[in-house]
C-alpha cells in the first residue's frame, strides 16, 4: 500500500515532510483511508446501499477520531509529532462536530496521509491495530 517517496524521489523525508502541508497530507489520508475501508467491504457480496453505509459509519469523523485514541500508545514520537501538526491545522469545523473530535480526525488522515507517502509499511502496521468491523 502506498508510494514510498523517499525511494522514488531521492528526497529527505524530513524537508519533504516540512514542504507538504498538514492539510495536504489530511486530504490525501482521508483518501486513503476511505480505500482501505471499502477494500475490506468488498466480501461478502451485499447490496449497494449497505456496502456505501457500512462503509459512511467507518469513515467519519467520531470513529476517526476513536480510532486516532486507539492507536495514539502504539505512536512512535514523529508520529506524535504528525498528529499534533493535523490537530494544529484543522480548521473549518462542521457544525455537527465539537472542535476536538474534527481535530483528532482530522490528525488521524494527516498521520494516515504521512505514512502512506513515507513508510507504507508502518502505515499497514497501524492500520491492522484498528478494530474496524467489517462484518
Amino acid at each position: 500500500m502506498g508510494v514510498n517517496f523517499n525511494v522514488v524521489l531521492g528526497v529527505d523525508e524530513v524537508a519533504l515532510s516540512r514542504q507538504l502541508s498538514p492539510a495536504f497530507l489530511a486530504y490525501l489520508g482521508d483518501g486513503v483511508y476511505e480505500l482501505y475501508v471499502r477494500t475490506h467491504y468488498l466480501l461478502p457480496p451485499r447490496r449497494l446501499t449497505d456496502y456505501h453505509n457500512q462503509v459512511v459509519a467507518q469513515v467519519r469523523a467520531e470513529t476517526q477520531a476513536a480510532s486516532l485514541r486507539n492507536l495514539t500508545p502504539h505512536l512512535t514520537e514523529a508520529e506524535r509529532e504528525i498528529v499534533r501538526r493535523g490537530r494544529n491545522a484543522a480548521t473549518g469545523i462542521p457544525r455537527r462536530l465539537s472542535r476536538e473530535v474534527y481535530q483528532q480526525a482530522t490528525s488521524l488522515e494527516t498521520l494516515i496521509g504521512y505514512l502512506y507517502l513515507y513508510n507504507p509499511e508502518r502505515l499497514q502496521q497501524l492500520l491492522e491495530k484498528l478494530s474496524v468491523d467489517f462484518t
